[in-house]
Parts: C-alpha cells; sequence; structure tokens
C-alpha cells in the first residue's frame, strides 16, 4: 500500500488548502445586498404605515418581499486554490477542478455568466466581471486552464478564456494609467 500525499487525505477529510486568491469585492456587494434590502423594507414599511394600512400580515409581506430581493442580490463567493475553483452562494456551494477542465463557455442570458466543466461532472458559474474585479484570482484560472489545455481535457473552450484575458489585461491596463496619472 502507497502512501497518501497530504492533498489526497486533505481530500478524504473534505478540508481544502487555504485559497491563493480570492474575490476582493465580494464584501462591498454583500453589504450592498443587505442594504438594499433593508432599504426596501424599510421604505415598504413607511410608506404604508404612513397610509394607515399596516397590518401584521402586511408586514410579514414586505418583510419575505425584503428577504427575496436579498437572496436574488447576494453574491457568489468566489475562490480559487492550486487546481480547484470554488463558487460559494447563499443556498449552495460549487467546485470545479481548473486543471480538469473540459469545456468553459458563455452562458446564455441576460446576466454574463462564465460556465465552467471538469472531467469529473462538476459544474459552477461565475460572473466574469469578478475575475476582471481580481486579477490574482484570474491568474490562477488562466494557469490551471493552461494545464487542462497542455493535458488535451479542454475540448471547448479557448476563445471564451481568452476573451475573458483581454478583459482582464484592457482593464488592468486602465487601472495602471489612471494611477498614473496618464488616463
Amino acid at each position: 500500500m502507497g502512501r497518501r500525499t497530504t492533498r489526497e487525505r486533505a481530500r478524504e477529510r473534505h478540508v481544502h488548502p487555504e485559497p491563493l486568491a480570492y474575490d476582493t469585492t465580494w464584501a462591498g456587494e454583500a453589504r450592498a445586498a443587505v442594504g438594499c434590502a433593508a432599504l426596501l423594507l424599510g421604505l415598504l414599511l413607511a410608506i404604508d404605515a404612513a397610509a394607515g394600512t399596516l397590518t401584521d400580515l402586511r408586514a410579514a409581506l414586505w418583510l419575505g418581499l425584503a428577504v427575496l430581493l436579498f437572496a436574488v442580490l447576494w453574491p457568489a463567493r468566489v475562490s480559487a486554490g492550486r487546481g480547484r475553483l470554488v463558487s460559494r452562494k447563499l443556498t449552495r456551494c460549487s467546485e470545479v477542478r481548473t486543471d480538469r477542465l473540459v469545456s468553459v463557455r458563455w452562458s446564455d442570458g441576460v446576466a454574463q455568466r462564465l460556465v465552467l466543466r471538469d472531467a469529473d461532472g462538476n459544474r459552477t458559474e461565475i460572473d466574469p466581471r469578478v475575475l476582471v474585479a481580481n486579477p490574482p484570482l484570474w491568474r490562477v484560472l488562466d494557469t490551471d486552464a493552461r494545464t487542462s489545455v497542455a493535458r488535451g481535457t479542454l475540448c471547448c473552450g479557448e476563445t471564451a478564456l481568452r476573451q475573458v484575458a483581454a478583459r482582464v489585461d484592457g482593464e488592468t491596463a486602465r487601472r495602471v494609467f489612471k494611477i498614473s496619472g496618464l488616463g
């Protein structure tokens, strides 16, 4: 019987190594979600109270509406480590092996999402703005995606990755020019 590596023992215990990069804008977006829901609740209660129509049932209805808005606005918390990307949403967590990607594509719909699938059948969706706002997170994903390409597991998605890379590079250049006073 061979010796197990630290990573294998950690995987068996469902313990993951510390992330190399994470979404630094998440806390602000989470505060905004809480603020918007609280503001909506406060306004609805104030309007109803001013009109003299506030009842327990209506207050419960407004509270339910505010909770629904909160759930819709709550951002996914994205982190990446060597060979993995984790997206934690309010009610679920999804993880993909980024060093074993089989596809990367843009999702159809109103909000742009990058859909990642790995060789184990795992799938996660992330907002590409998270990668643009967090170049270290993008670098970890890009490095692992290149590993997938080198291994031959990434069948489709190189174009989507190049598009994200162009967006990250463009935003990084804008930030550098702004900080240096050239833009």
